[in-house]
């Protein structure tokens, strides 16, 4: 009789225990400002917090036991990222206007048992128009301060206009953070990344926010654009009468121009090996000849230098000098690609978007399929291809909203996976791929360890190791 009791008590306290974790779960869904909305394996809807009644103006209880395939026939759903991630076994984000016309940002995440099968699908919905009111006011806001601006401007030493920067990823932010700090240091700064990620953009951050931008210019020069028989000249200058053509005063070159300000050397990697011996010489003396000179001139420069190439791989190679690239390489910076930085995709859309439209007296709008399908493209061209193709579209269409039929036929042919397999790899690198992109999204959505280690399954001291070994973090 005593065990009898005493198993009765235990099951007692375990089931207090968890009425307690209910009660503190719902607490946690119903506190959430974006919707929170569970389904089953079969589609049918267990549990969501008020949140969707703001959004959608349904009560929340309406929702719990339907299926969504009933809600899609309603016209409450017009598809459903529910099924998406049932087929797909991963986790699908969209953008789509719901009932109520509201443009919203849904991710659906998928629960895994222990046979590794899907059994419930846990969705966030994010109300996007609340973010493009706050876009619309901030735009009132600043046409409204124009004019105090455009007096500022006047007051200014230089007369350069600082690029708009768009920094919402995380890893980006670190990179601007860091670039502010170095900005008044004359060390060497080496930008690498693929061609249109932005590098032209940071180096003329630097320069905006070091003293530099009081005392001297931002010069640039395309090392890969200018014949090497004439980017000597451009770099260094010449003398009157340096070789036929030349100006009869001669000509300041690049340094020159660049005294007390900054140098950025673009493309880097294609100067010419005498080049890079006549550069290094001046790195380490701090003086120029101009061509057809005899005398040298002190010169006080900042050198910024950016690749999309692997200067590294190429001193292996003997392509570069050793001693050239260890000067370049003081401080380097990487800018990850666009496809790395999916959440910096959507600000730089509406900044392009109303840029383009103020530069060429337009008003036009793009449509969330559209938007949906800019954020799920994966950008080879990076930022660059970005800013043309909505400058593109802008100046293409006819009507007011541009839609995804508007697009040019080679993006309509692209088979665009996020998850892309370019080449033939191994299948270690293959699941390597794939893990790091899972991950990525893991650390998007969840603020711990344990939560990403509970939603993929797998122990926290795993999870804690991989993401060591592809350098990520979670989202703070």
């Amino acid at each position: 009789m005593s065990t009898e009791l005493s198993k009765l008590e235990q099951v007692t306290q375990e089931l207090k225990k968890l009425k307690t974790l209910n009660r503190e779960l719902e607490a946690i869904i119903e506190s959430s400002y974006d919707v929170i909305y569970i389904t089953d394996k079969n589609g049918v809807t267990l549990k969501t917090n008020s949140a969707i009644e703001r959004i959608t103006g349904i009560p929340k209880e309406y929702y719990v036991g339907k299926n969504v395939d009933a809600l899609m026939k309603r016209g409450i759903l017009k598809s459903s990222v529910t099924h998406k991630v049932l087929k797909q076994k991963r986790s699908v984000s969209t953008i789509q206007y719901n009932y109520s016309g509201k443009e919203t940002l849904i991710t659906g995440n998928p629960v895994m048992n222990d046979e590794g099968e899907i059994e419930k699908v846990v969705t966030n919905i994010r109300d996007l128009s609340e973010l493009n009111e706050l876009q619309t006011a901030l735009k009132k806001a600043n046409e409204l301060n124009n004019s105090y601006k455009q007096e500022i401007e006047k007051l200014k030493s230089s007369t350069k206009k600082e690029e708009d920067v768009i920094i919402t990823n995380h890893q980006m932010k670190l990179i601007y953070e860091m670039a502010e700090r170095i900005a008044d240091v004359d060390a060497t700064v080496l930008i690498l990344g693929e061609t249109g990620v932005g590098k032209d953009v940071l180096a003329k951050f630097i320069y905006s926010k070091s003293t530099r931008a009081k005392q001297g210019n931002f010069i640039k020069l395309n090392c890969g654009a200018i014949p090497s028989n004439l980017l000597e000249s451009e770099l260094f200058g010449y003398e009157s009468g340096a070789f036929t053509g030349a100006n009869a005063k001669g000509k300041p070159g690049m340094f020159e121009l660049a005294d007390n300000g900054i140098l950025f050397l673009d493309e880097v990697g294609e100067l010419s090996f005498e080049l890079q011996v006549k550069l290094l010489r001046t790195l380490q003396e701090k003086e120029i000849r101009r061509v057809g000179a005899t005398k040298t001139k002190k010169v006080n420069v900042r050198i910024i230098a950016a690749t999309n190439r692997n200067l590294k791989e190429m001193v292996l190679n003997g392509e570069f000098r050793e001693d050239l690239y260890y000067r370049l390489n003081v401080i380097p910076i990487s800018i990850p690609s666009l496809k790395e930085r999916r959440d910096d995709i959507w600000p730089l859309i509406q900044l392009f978007l109303t840029q383009i439209n103020h530069r060429y007296k337009k008003d036009k709008r793009i449509d969330v399929k559209l938007n949906d399908f800019f954020y799920r493209y994966n950008w080879p061209g990076n930022v660059r291809e970005l800013s043309n193709l909505i400058e593109r579209l802008v100046l293409t269409t006819q009507e007011q909203e541009i839609k995804i039929q508007d697009l040019p036929l080679e993006y309509r042919e692209s088979k665009n996976s996020s998850l892309a397999f370019a080449e033939l790899m191994t299948l270690k690198e293959a699941v390597e791929l794939a893990e790091e992109k899972v991950l990525s999204l893991a650390v998007q959505a969840c603020k711990t360890t344990y939560e990403i280690a509970d939603a993929l399954n797998t122990s926290q001291p795993t999870i804690v190791r991989k993401l060591k070994k592809y350098h990520l973090k979670i989202k703070e």
